[in-house]
């Protein structure tokens, strides 16, 4: 999208306002299926948590792409966005024997990662086909909060106890039709990802009726200019031509699956917020913006980098900013940035806003969420309305504080 374009969705919109790029989600849909055309058998299933709106999800199904779901409320907005229930992927993680069996009853695939749940769930469904979540203990991912694989992560059951699992599966005679891993996000180096697909290789071999193997997700995205980023069609390439030798050991063509999230939609997301003043102190200058860590708050969360730049003033000199935002605590969206002169009322854009970013919005300080808006087929949709008071109070219940309490006689 051009800098016009997203203007204009602030003119028409508002801000803050979050605006995503049909064309750049369908751009990373066809690299990624495309880097493993030589694989028969390719289920893309997108991360819903990434970013759920319902208008996205039907987007991504119009592509051919499945969903991976982490709670029963993605599993009912997977159905409501049009997609079947053999479609959806459901892998959550510490939830009930009871929300699993909900969404089992609904005919998606079932992905679970616990021993103990494993055997309540084999011993009453046995019939019904289960995807296991292994844990390779390998460590990869960006963050230590985006690293799911390692030796002490609560996801994932232990290629250590692969014995307890033939054990529950041979006392319950349940059918395990995949094996999953997911690694982490953000991941450097393909070679850890190659490394850790071996060891769900190994397990799979263990397993007599598979249908697929997934191996998750956690693609890199580059963040800023000559940043570095998972180099997909050479992990395509490498892990296309392993899969498919590893197909005719099996004796049969096996479905390789993967669930990216925020590859397919993090650089299709712009976050667009006006700035309210310029503030200088004795040694940083602040632009303050009409938004906080309310509606973005990976910077603060995990340290995350976006790109911030100034879109109505793209050829003013540069100078250093420091951006926050209007929560009553610290709230820096980048410190010392060099961005193009900025004064009360431009427009910032925050780039790489796509995954994580609204899905992870709230209502702090009392502020109302905001509008979200999808470039498709040259044109500005509304996709979701800004939020309104009547929004925020909706679900409270208020309590009669006229009728005082009875007071307690004496005896």
């Amino acid at each position: 999208m051009t800098n016009n374009q997203l203007l204009k969705a602030v003119e028409e919109f508002g801000s803050p306002v979050y605006v995503y790029d049909a064309e750049k989600i369908e751009f990373q849909y066809k690299r990624l299926t495309n880097a493993f055309k030589s694989v028969k058998n390719l289920k893309i299933s997108y991360a819903v948590k990434a970013l759920s709106n319902i208008s996205v999800l039907k987007l991504l199904n119009s592509l051919g792409s499945g969903v991976d779901t982490v709670s029963i409320q993605e599993v009912q907005l997977g159905l409501a966005a049009g997609f079947s229930p053999d479609q959806i992927i459901f892998t959550p993680n510490g939830v009930s024997l009871s929300e699993i069996e909900e969404a089992a009853k609904l005919g998606v695939k079932i992905n679970i990662d616990n021993l103990a749940i494993l055997e309540q769930f084999g011993t009453k469904y046995p019939k019904t086909p289960v995807c296991i979540r292994i844990n390779p203990h390998v460590m990869a991912g960006g963050n230590s909060k985006i690293s799911v694989g390692h030796i002490d992560s609560k996801f994932g059951i232990s290629i250590h106890q692969i014995p307890h699992i033939l054990r529950i599966v041979e006392n319950t005679k349940m059918t395990i039709n995949g094996i999953h891993m997911h690694t982490g996000s953000d991941i450097l180096d393909i070679e850890v990802f190659l490394y850790a697909s071996e060891i769900l290789f190994e397990t799979a071999k263990q397993f007599k009726n598979l249908d697929f193997i997934d191996f998750g997700s956690g693609f890199k995205v580059p963040y800023k200019a000559g940043d570095i980023e998972t180099n997909i069609e050479e992990l395509g390439k490498k892990l296309g031509d392993r899969f498919n030798d590893f197909c005719k050991e099996y004796g049969k063509d096996l479905t390789l699956a993967f669930e990216p999230g925020k590859f397919l939609v993090s650089e299709a997301g712009s976050f667009l917020v006006k700035v309210n003043a310029v503030k200088q102190t004795t040694s940083t200058v602040f632009a303050q913006i009409d938004s906080g860590l309310n509606h973005l708050i990976r910077p603060m969360f995990y340290g995350s980098h976006h790109d911030i730049v100034n879109i109505s003033n793209p050829e003013g000199r540069e100078r250093f900013y420091t951006v926050v935002g209007y929560i009553c605590e610290t709230d820096t969206f980048g410190s010392n940035r060099r961005i193009n002169e900025i004064n009360e009322g431009d427009v910032l854009c925050f780039k790489n806003a796509g995954a994580y970013c609204f899905s992870m919005a709230s209502n702090y300080n009392s502020r109302f969420r905001p509008a979200e808006v999808l470039w498709y087929n040259n044109k500005l949709h509304l996709i979701r309305e800004r939020e309104t008071f009547e929004d925020l109070t909706r679900n409270q219940i208020e309590v009669d504080f006229s009728v005082k309490p009875k007071k307690a006689l004496a005896k």
